[in-house]
């Protein structure tokens, strides 16, 4: 148990990460401040060692208690973050950032005109950020600025629709997620309800056209292709497709799709799709819960080229209970005889609401990722001529990593790029989906969410899309 106090709420979130950082699998819980507690103090006390920075460590630092709120902040995080590096004797690959789009900071300076060598010295130096991680978030800039110069992204916009159930729930998973089963007969009147939210937002965006379309959830896969052809049909009816760059559906679950599913896609011209084995050892594969073989993947892979696609991506998990280096070796030889075009490698992260969370103390011994293992799993995707180009990190990931997105040549996932770097405006519709407004003069973001209960979002939806017309009214759209 690690017992932490703030007693200035605007640094609660990101220091509770930090601190997770270090102790992945220990509960980190708040204690009541005390009245001797300096203003702007952060207390850890791990097994009995209480660990204290407050605003004098700050101003020792070199940052004055006057100085902006950014630099207090990150003087505050770069000091509580070498006490635990001095109390656990380990360094963090990504130093103190604890944000989920680093690539950012990197994209910032490019565009600033700053040379590699100066970012380098900025990303060690001020945040503290390993030489590899550095070297990889270079990359990962430099391909998605070159991606970004060949799109209009500021008058464009993009697309997300979200299908909120699947087969079964993964071990891991805390996506709003429905077991398939359980809404087999309420999956119309959802549909129903999706395609009303659809044509309303078309109308609201009319006379602009998307540049990509992502169809997410959940696995959208598992609705019959009637139903799936209903939506695809309704989005060309109503949303002026003409300058469509990709169009990417996720067929993750290898158990939910059918030869018919894979014909009505390429029908609708989905230019992309991904499907998702997470590992490629069966005994992971069932501990976790998804509740198809390895087989299955192979068969669904070999169905979709047969169907006619020619970008596929692959999902993997990095950091999966009970599975060491051999074990993700393994799984990057299948893929590599699979050669997708795409390929998308996670650090499991510990989120609050998975089922991993509940029961960590039961597999925290079993979880390892080390530096050794992700670096391995980049050395395959070169193997196959797949290069970075995305990156991202969550909250509380194994071994403090990051996800990465590798791919082919032309083949690369540009709305993973836009939503990542948070150049475009992206209209989500669907249970749970979250609408980013991006007015880039103003340096401003607005989000705008769907509740993410399927009974509510149903009930709900005119409360909904009368909220989304409000703000495009507002806000001059």
């Amino acid at each position: 148990m690690i017992l932490m106090s703030v007693n200035n709420q605007e640094y609660y979130d990101e220091v509770r990460v930090l601190i997770k950082a270090f102790h992945p699998f220990t509960a980190v819980e708040a204690k009541t401040t005390t009245e001797d507690v300096v203003e702007k103090t952060v207390c850890v006390t791990v097994e009995g060692r209480q660990i204290s920075v407050s605003i004098n460590d700050v101003i020792l630092n070199g940052v004055a208690e006057d100085d902006s709120k950014k630099e207090v902040y990150h003087a505050l995080k770069t000091t509580l973050y070498q006490a635990l590096e001095k109390d656990t004797g380990k360094e963090l690959p990504w130093g103190i950032l604890t944000g989920v789009r680093p690539t950012k900071i990197v994209m910032g300076m490019l565009e600033e005109g700053k040379m590699q060598d100066e970012i380098r010295l900025v990303m060690r130096d001020k945040y503290r950020v390993s030489q590899r991680k550095t070297d990889l978030s270079l990359k990962v800039a430099e391909r998605e600025q070159m991606l970004l110069k060949k799109l209009d992204y500021e008058k464009g916009f993009s697309i997300y629709i979200g299908i909120p159930f699947c087969p079964t729930t993964c071990l891991y998973c805390s996506f709003t997620s429905y077991p398939i089963a359980a809404w087999k007969k309420r999956t119309d009147e959802y549909v129903d309800a999706l395609l009303c939210e659809m044509k309303a937002m078309a109308e609201l965006f009319k006379g602009r056209k998307p540049d990509t379309v992502y169809f997410g959830g959940g696995t959208p896969t598992t609705l019959e292709p009637e139903q799936l052809d209903r939506i695809l049909s309704g989005l060309e009816e109503w949303f002026d497709l003409s300058g469509l760059k990709e169009l990417t559906v996720e067929a993750g679950r290898p158990d939910s799709v059918t030869r018919e599913k894979f014909l009505v896609l390429k029908k609708h011209g989905v230019t992309r799709i991904s499907i998702n084995p997470q590992t490629m050892n069966q005994k992971t594969l069932d501990l976790i819960g998804r509740r198809h073989t390895v087989e299955q993947v192979r068969e669904a892979f070999y169905l979709a080229r047969e169907c006619g696609f020619d970008n596929i991506n692959m999902d993997l998990i990095v950091g999966l209970p009970g599975e060491n280096q051999e074990d993700v070796r393994h799984t990057m030889e299948e893929v590599k005889k699979l050669s997708p075009e795409n390929l998308t490698v996670h650090s499991l992260a510990i989120k609050r609401a998975a089922a991993l969370n509940l029961w960590k103390d039961k597999f925290s011994g079993s979880i390892h990722n080390t530096d050794e293992i992700i670096e391995m799993t980049a050395q395959y995707a070169g193997q196959m001529g797949l290069n970075p180009y995305y990156l991202y990190r969550q909250k509380n990931m194994a071994g403090n990593f990051e996800n990465v997105g590798y791919a082919k040549n032309s083949m690369e996932g540009l709305y993973n790029i836009l939503i990542m770097e948070e150049r475009q405006s992206i209209i989500a519709m669907g249970a749970g989906g979250s609408s980013k407004f991006v007015f880039p003069e103003e340096n401003r973001i607005e989000r705008i969410e769907n509740v993410k209960d399927v009974n509510h979002y149903i009930g709900r939806l005119d409360e909904m899309i009368e909220r989304k017309k409000k703000f495009f009214v507002e806000n001059n759209i």
